[in-house]
C-alpha cells in the first residue's frame, strides 16, 4: 500500500513539534530515576512493537528492531486466524485527519467482552474499554480505560434499530448488537459515541474476547500479575481443587471452596489472571481496580512473550498465533496488517504506559445517578486527539496508573 503523506512526518529533533518528552516516573524505582539522581532508564532491547501485536492479535517474529525472519509466512499465519471485520462504521479517521495512512499518530481502540459459550451474541456489554495511543514519533504507548458505567449520549444507529439516548457507555455495545447488528455493530455504535465524546477518531480497533485469553496465557505458560487488594471472585469457585464458574460448581453437588486473590505477587496460569482481572466487587475503587488490574494484565502478557523467547522460537510463536485468533476481532481500517508491523518495527522498548481518568475513583454526575469523565479527564482525551498526550502527563503526572 503506497503511504501517504497527508500527516506530518515523526521529528528527531529534540522539541521539536511530534516529539515526546520522557515521561517522569512518579516514584523511584528499578531503573528509574528519583530526586537528585541523574542515571537514565536504559532502553530494553526488544521492541514494543512486537508486544503491541499481541493486541491486535497478529505477531511477526523480529529480532531488536532490526532483523525479520519468515515475515511472510508469520503474517499468513496471524491474518488468517484473525476474524477480522469493520469495527469502526464512521468513526474512522477521515482524510482531513490522515485517513488510512500511518505516519502520523495512531489511535486503536480496544473494547474487551467477557463473552461466555451460553450467552447469545447480542446479549454482551463491552465492560473493558480502552484506547492505545502511539504518538506520531512512533517511540511510546499509552493505555487508557475510560469506566464502564461512564455516563453517555449514544447516538441513533439505524443499522439495529436503536433510536439514540443517554446510558451508560458500556450499553452502547449491547444496542448496537441487537437485532442482527452482532458485536460488529456493538463495536460501531460505541466507537461512534467515544468520538463524538471524547473528539477522537480512530485508526483501527480490536475486540478482545477475555474468555479467549487464557488460552493465550496458556501458550505463554504464565503471566506475573501483582495483587494490590485481597479480593475473592465474585465468579468462581473451586471443586475438588479445580476451578469452575458459579453456576457450574453448583451444579456438581460438591464443597466449594471461595477463590482468594491474596495480596503480593505472583506468576498466575490462564484461569487465575483472567478471573483476578475480572473483580469489581470487594475492591476499594470497584472499576477503577479492575481497569488497572486488566492494563496489567495486558502489560503482563506482553512482557512474557519477549522475555520468555516466545517471539524467537518458531514453535511457540505459532501456538501464541493460533490462540490469539481465537481471542480477537480486529480492524486495521483498511490498511494491511503488514504495514502496522513495518511502520511499528523501529519502537524501541518502551514500557506501555497506563492512565487513568478521575484520578481513580468514582466521579457522579450532577444528580450523582451515574458517573461522569472530570475536566483533567476530557483534558486528557484533547490530548490524545492533538498528539500531546506525552506533554500532557508530565505536566499532570497523577493521571499516571500507578500500583499502591
Amino acid at each position: 500500500m503506497p503511504v501517504q503523506a497527508s500527516r506530518r512526518p515523526p521529528s528527531t529533533e529534540p522539541g521539536a513539534p511530534g516529539r515526546v518528552p520522557p515521561i517522569i516516573p512518579s516514584q523511584p524505582g528499578p531503573g528509574g530515576r528519583g530526586p537528585g539522581g541523574a542515571k537514565k532508564r536504559p532502553k530494553r532491547k526488544d521492541p514494543l512493537w512486537a508486544r503491541l501485536t499481541l493486541i491486535f492479535g497478529a505477531v511477526l517474529m523480529m529480532t531488536s528492531g532490526t532483523a525479520i525472519v519468515g515475515a511472510k509466512a508469520l503474517i499468513g499465519q496471524a491474518t488468517s486466524s484473525i476474524d477480522q471485520g469493520n469495527l469502526l462504521g464512521m468513526a474512522g479517521k477521515t482524510e482531513a485527519e490522515g485517513g488510512n495512512n500511518l505516519k502520523g499518530p495512531i489511535d486503536m481502540l480496544l473494547l474487551g467482552v467477557d463473552a461466555r459459550e451460553r450467552w447469545a451474541s447480542d446479549d454482551v456489554r463491552s465492560d473493558t474499554i480502552i484506547i492505545l495511543h502511539i504518538p506520531a514519533s512512533h517511540d511510546q504507548a499509552y493505555l487508557i480505560s475510560i469506566p464502564r458505567d461512564t455516563e453517555a449520549q449514544i447516538p441513533a444507529f439505524p443499522k439495529s434499530g436503536y433510536r439514540g439516548g443517554t446510558d451508560k457507555i458500556n450499553a452502547a455495545f449491547f444496542f448496537g448488537a441487537q437485532n442482527g447488528g452482532g458485536w460488529e455493530g456493538g463495536a460501531q455504535l460505541l466507537a461512534k459515541t467515544i468520538k463524538n465524546m471524547t473528539g477522537i477518531s480512530f485508526d483501527g480497533a480490536a475486540i478482545i474476547n477475555f474468555g479467549g485469553f487464557k488460552s493465550v496465557i496458556d501458550a505463554l505458560g504464565t503471566v506475573r500479575i501483582c495483587v494490590s487488594h485481597e479480593v475473592t471472585s465474585y465468579h468462581m469457585k473451586l471443586v475438588d481443587g479445580k476451578p469452575m464458574w458459579n453456576a457450574d460448581a453448583k451444579k456438581t453437588g460438591k464443597p466449594m471452596k471461595p477463590v482468594v486473590h491474596k495480596k503480593g505477587c505472583k506468576e498466575m496460569a490462564g484461569w487465575e489472571a483472567l478471573d483476578f482481572a475480572r473483580q469489581r466487587y470487594g475492591l476499594p475503587n470497584s472499576d477503577y481496580d479492575r481497569q488497572q488490574n486488566q492494563q496489567q494484565l495486558i502489560k503482563a502478557m506482553a512482557k512474557k512473550a519477549t522475555e520468555g523467547g516466545t517471539l524467537t522460537n518458531p514453535i511457540k510463536l505459532n501456538q501464541l498465533i493460533q490462540a490469539a485468533g481465537k481471542a480477537f476481532i480486529l480492524d486495521t481500517g483498511g490498511v494491511p496488517i503488514e504495514d502496522y508491523l513495518f511502520t511499528l518495527k523501529g519502537v524501541t522498548g518502551n514500557e506501555l504506559v497506563t492512565l487513568r481518568t478521575n484520578g481513580g475513583t468514582y466521579s457522579p454526575n450532577a444528580d450523582g445517578s451515574r458517573e461522569s469523565l472530570n475536566e483533567l479527564s476530557m483534558q486528557m482525551f484533547k490530548a490524545v486527539k492533538n498528539d500531546a498526550l506525552a506533554d500532557f502527563v508530565v505536566a499532570n503526572p497523577e493521571v499516571l496508573s500507578t500500583r499502591k
